[in-house]
């Protein structure tokens, strides 16, 4: 896949992660506090703003790296798409359902992340 692949994978990723925060911003705590109390309202919205800044970093860090590896960029760019929805993906996923098993998923992702990370510091 090429450069253009990854960098486009990239600025879709962002519009997605801008959409998903700002409705977290702006429409979720509405509709969590129908169904549950404020101490766990607050909880989960702290989760959706983790996933969410870690998917817009993530999503930039593609971004980057498809600009500076070109070529090379294949592995850590499908390790920043595979983290964005294992981490990410998986706390947005915990607040929708408030089922925690989701969390368990969040350390793969973190684990792409820094894979990708690494791999892109090892191809330059």
């Amino acid at each position: 896949m090429s450069s253009t692949f990854w960098f486009r994978a990239g600025c879709l990723s962002l519009s997605v992660g801008v959409a998903l925060g700002a409705f977290g911003a702006h429409g979720l705590k509405s509709s969590l506090s129908k169904k549950l109390p404020e101490k766990e309202v607050n909880y989960y919205l702290d989760v959706w703003a983790k996933g969410s800044h870690y998917h817009f970093v993530h999503s930039l860090g593609m971004l980057l790296v498809a600009e500076k590896l070109q070529h090379k960029a294949l592995i850590p760019c499908t390790l920043f798409g595979a983290g964005i929805l294992l981490f990410s993906g998986s706390l947005y996923s915990l607040v929708l359902t408030q089922n925690k098993k989701f969390g368990a998923v969040a350390p793969l992702g973190g684990a792409s992340f820094i894979a990708a990370w690494t791999i892109a510091a090892l191809l330059i």
